[in-house]
């Protein structure tokens, strides 16, 4: 992630209720993906290396385990080129993939739900924001964004094993080279492998796994639509959050926004590892993780209740 602060928040404080929503998906579940995403076998995942590509198949696996169905160009996957513009290096083009599963509930209306996978390699693309003596070590991007993947693969889970039929189709997308300049994300919405006027809404996923109690959990986006006025009305968790008007904020729910997509993208914040090589698994707070992502949960049960005309670009 890009992180940016984002300036105009909307405090929510609210007392603790679930309904045991989330009960497949387990703090467990959540530690396996963030370990195996951001171990130093993976060598921080950086756009066009071959760990970022087996990071794409391990996704495009757990799409296939739990019966999502393709929805890339070829496949689960969406190739295209991304391009390094930072800094100059033998192999500026560079191949990339984003990775699509989708839910087909037979609805008229579908909810993006995305979370980019790529990192920063070991900081020599000009990104990371380490002390220049530990340039060339792994930044294995624990937070910054296997905790998104987390979530995303999480709420796959969720919604492919709960049993229900959604009035919503639902749309998962791993985003390669978000860390190059939102890539990935703004190659889909250029090139979409499902109508974007089909698209209810999208929810982003980005550094959710290092949740500070004095900050709060950031959700931007609430004001790109009235549908999250309705959404966010009376919704309680048992961490505190912040909503936030504008629909950017540095990660690829922004190529959405562009496209006049009501959006709300969901973050911890910045931390002291942020781009640098100690974002390790071990400082992921899992248990608030998954109360984030039960949070999630009923945010997008709750707006699949309101009416499709709600959900229309408002700002």
């Amino acid at each position: 992630m890009k992180f940016k602060f984002i300036l105009l928040y909307v405090a929510l404080l609210t007392p603790l209720f679930y309904s045991g929503q989330t009960n497949q998906v387990t703090e467990k579940y959540l530690k396996k993906q963030i370990e195996f995403l951001s171990s130093d076998r993976m060598k921080g995942r950086q756009t066009g290396s071959k760990e970022l590509a087996k990071a794409g198949k391990y996704i495009e696996r757990q799409f296939k385990k739990l019966g999502l169905q393709p929805k890339g160009s070829m496949g689960y996957r969406q190739d295209f080129i991304a391009k390094v513009k930072k800094v100059k290096v033998n192999d500026s083009l560079r191949k990339a993939s984003n990775i699509i599963g989708f839910l087909d509930n037979g609805a008229e209306k579908t909810i993006v739900i995305g979370a980019h996978y790529d990192h920063i390699g070991h900081g020599e693309l000009g990104n990371s924001k380490d002390e220049p003596q530990n340039l060339g070590k792994i930044h294995n991007g624990a937070d910054d964004n296997a905790s998104g993947v987390a979530g995303l693969l999480a709420l796959a889970k969720y919604y492919t094993q709960n049993k229900v039929k959604e009035t919503n189709n639902i749309l998962f997308i791993a985003f390669s080279g978000e860390e190059l300049g939102l890539l990935g994300s703004k190659y889909f919405v250029d090139n979409p492998t499902l109508s974007l006027n089909k698209i209810h809404w999208m929810l982003n996923m980005d550094m959710i796994g290092r949740y500070n109690p004095d900050n709060g959990l950031s959700v931007i986006g609430y004001g790109t639509s009235k549908g999250f006025e309705k959404a966010f009305d009376g919704l309680v968790s048992d961490i505190h959050f912040n909503l936030g008007k504008d629909g950017r904020g540095g990660s690829d729910q922004t190529s959405f926004y562009d496209k006049k997509i009501p959006v709300l993208f969901f973050h911890t914040g910045g931390h002291p590892d942020y781009h640098k090589h100690g974002d390790d698994s071990d400082k992921i707070n899992y248990k608030t993780l998954k109360s984030i992502i039960d949070l999630e949960i009923s945010v997008l049960n709750k707006t699949m209740e309101i009416p499709t005309m709600d959900f229309i670009l408002t700002n």
